[in-house]
């Protein structure tokens, strides 16, 4: 085999790797403020309804982050999906899962909500109260009119809740209110038609102190996904990736030599 054909083919298995990349890149488009991530089934929050992992918001993210108008909260994070289209009648479908280890008095909260033109509905907010339900959140904006939430009752599953995102206050709980909810489907019809983005947000309420989660996947207007479906990085994917770089640094070096 000649020099020039070794060469060719590590060019070729380096530039699959890195359009591979490229592609991936461009096709989530959807920007995180804060702490952000994908997850598979982790110790309360178990694989969503649909199957697969799970993206996530966690409320240690920056000062003033994560908060909805006129309940800014302290610290928090924000996800927004790329933009969409959809026309009036279209159903918008997910499932999402508030986890929280802070409980009355500084009960942290989570919430959804659909954005165009500078408009926004409230698809739901998740906060705890001493008893009763967890959605529509304790003081918190209420739904927008037309959602639907299953099953309609989301008292919290009590208790301090282990799931990693929640970092060292994972098992932690302060006072009453701790625990998660489970996967709620949330279902909305689309009155008119636009271009829209999907946002999910959790933020910290008068401190900093024992962090909040929301787990959420599915999202889907009609039939067609928002998001591309997270996945977890594989060992393989990496080891991939490392085969492609050393194949352009291998290319590179045999044309100096």
């Amino acid at each position: 085999m000649s020099k020039i054909s070794r060469v060719s083919r590590w060019e070729a298995i380096g530039l699959a790797v890195a359009l591979s990349i490229a592609a991936t890149t461009a096709a989530d488009a959807a920007t995180c403020v804060g702490n952000c991530g994908v997850l598979g089934a982790n110790g309360v929050v178990t694989a969503p309804p649909i199957g697969g992992d799970y993206r996530y918001v966690v409320s240690n993210g920056p000062q003033g982050g994560g908060g909805l108008p006129g309940f800014a909260g302290t610290s928090g994070s924000t996800y927004t999906t790329d933009s969409f289209t959809a026309a009036a009648g279209d159903k918008l479908v997910f499932y999402f899962n508030y986890v929280t280890s802070d409980g009355a008095g500084f009960a942290d909260f989570g919430w959804s909500a659909l954005d165009t033109g500078g408009t926004s509905l409230t698809l739901f907010t998740a906060r705890t109260t001493t008893s009763g339900n967890t959605v529509p959140g304790f003081a918190l904006p209420g739904l927008a009119p037309g959602v639907v939430l299953t099953p309609a009752s989301t008292p919290i599953i009590g208790g301090g809740p282990v799931w990693s995102p929640l970092g060292s206050n994972s098992g932690d709980c302060y006072s009453t209110g701790c625990g998660y909810t489970g996967w709620i489907m949330s279902e909305y019809t689309v009155a008119n038609a636009g271009t829209y983005t999907l946002k999910f947000g959790t933020a910290n309420w008068l401190d900093n102190a024992y962090q909040s989660g929301l787990a959420f996947a599915g999202l889907k207007i009609g039939d067609t996904p928002i998001d591309p479906p997270p996945t977890v990085p594989e060992p393989g994917t990496l080891a991939l990736l490392g085969l492609g770089l050393a194949g352009l640094g291998l290319s590179r070096r045999r044309r100096i030599d």
